[in-house]
């Protein structure tokens, strides 16, 4: 069958096999070359860097980014776990199980050691496995990332099912939403939290089953001393703030800052530590359906490619790894720098105050008939694209596939 892309409004519905293979191939390739560029040392060449990682979440986006980085540049073994659909034959899978068998086919083809887990990373059934694996290793994690995100989970004890909810606190919330595919721009309104929406937000997205793995993990002495344990976050600009930061995501994320410091004091004894990396707003399946979110990320494309900073997932987590967790001799693990409250803060080019005032400048000009001169639409529908496989270079969209579980072209 031929692929093309389905769309319905801002969410892609399908995946292309080939198409997330390349673009997962393009971002191992560009870790191997900033290994080159960086003079960054492997294990065996030395190097201090991560030796054993595990990834929760490691199929798309940041956590993807963590682990390509991780093999490819370090050297480091890595363990990783996502919940995907597998696909068959004539029935696609999500993209996230294609990017796992592209990592999978290149690790293998590298001799790195490596291990993925098709499996819920919230449950404790999960956590046995991994921590079962460790042990058949005979080895020890040295950096845990947590990349987990899902719109439910099931909490271990109570079994009780949460959902997350994607609302401001206190009153409505309208902005500008930019459909990708079109360039028409829409008014979009987000209703209030009520009742235990913010409660079950937390619940899910906030840093208690992030604090659960840790404890689990120490528990079955499976952590190596000097351990780091990093989770990913987003603050972004005061624009959006009301249906992010502050809103029921927003408590979410706060929930989880507020647990690495608990996760922190725990590491301690193993001379360890815990993070929160604010990152830097990017395209994802979740960003592309948040009111003005989507114009704001095509203006900010815009600004930031214009001035050399502009950055995806790999090149984000390729800095995060080599300019701030893994900056001593040989790339060991060295002094980190974060802000007053703890956090790691890769967001910085984003937020840049000379960027943000570029960017508040050109929002309230953006109109459909001046896109194409204010805001970089070819780079936001590119980067939603190619999460699904699509747009990518070097890929035949019109050639047939046959079977939907081979990521061979």
């Amino acid at each position: 069958m031929i692929i093309k892309p389905m769309i319905r409004s801002n969410i892609c519905i399908n995946a292309h096999p080939v198409g997330c293979a390349k673009e997962t191939e393009r971002q191992i390739d560009y870790a191997r070359s900033q290994k080159a560029k960086r003079g960054i040392k492997t294990p065996a060449e030395g190097g201090k860097g991560p030796k054993t990682v595990l990834v929760l979440g490691c199929s798309t986006g940041y956590g993807l980014g963590s682990r390509i980085v991780a093999a490819f540049e370090y050297g480091a073994a890595t363990l990783g776990v996502s919940f995907e659909k597998e696909p068959s034959e004539k029935r696609g899978g999500t993209p996230g199980w294609y990017n796992n068998k592209e990592f999978d086919k290149e690790a293998g083809k590298a001799g790195l050691k490596f291990e993925t887990m098709n499996a819920d990373a919230f449950s404790d059934e999960c956590r046995q496995a991994v921590i079962a694996k460790a042990k058949e290793w005979g080895s020890k994690f040295d950096l845990v990332v947590y990349s987990l995100a899902s719109p439910v989970r099931t909490d271990p004890d109570t079994k009780t099912l949460y959902k997350s909810v994607l609302k401001p606190v206190g009153k409505p919330y309208s902005g500008a939403s930019l459909d990708m595919m079109t360039g028409k721009i829409s008014s979009m309104t987000a209703e209030p939290a009520v009742g235990d929406d913010i409660a079950n937000t937390v619940k899910v997205m906030g840093g208690e089953d992030w604090e659960r793995w840790i404890k689990q993990l120490s528990e079955a002495g499976v952590l190596a001393q000097g351990c780091r344990t990093v989770a990913y976050s987003y603050i972004g600009p005061q624009l959006s703030h009301a249906i992010y930061r502050d809103g029921t995501i927003g408590a979410a994320k706060k929930d989880l800052e507020a647990r690495a410091h608990n996760i922190d004091d725990a590491l301690k004894a193993i001379g360890g530590a815990a993070y929160v990396s604010e990152n830097k707003g990017l395209i994802t399946r979740s960003s592309s359906v948040i009111p003005i979110i989507t114009l704001y990320l095509a203006v900010l494309f815009k600004v930031m490619k214009a001035k050399g900073t502009h950055e995806g997932c790999i090149e984000q987590m390729e800095r995060l790894f080599a300019e701030r967790l893994f900056t001593a001799a040989d790339n060991g693990a060295g002094q980190v720098p974060t802000d007053n409250e703890g956090r790691i803060r890769i967001d910085d080019w984003e937020l840049d105050p000379a960027v943000q005032a570029e960017v508040d400048k050109i929002m309230p000009a953006v109109t459909e008939e001046n896109l194409g001169e204010l805001v970089d639409l070819a780079g936001v529908r590119h980067d939603f694209l190619t999460i699904n496989g699509f747009d990518v270079p070097g890929v035949d969209y019109d050639k047939d596939v046959t079977d939907l579980t081979s990521i061979e072209a």
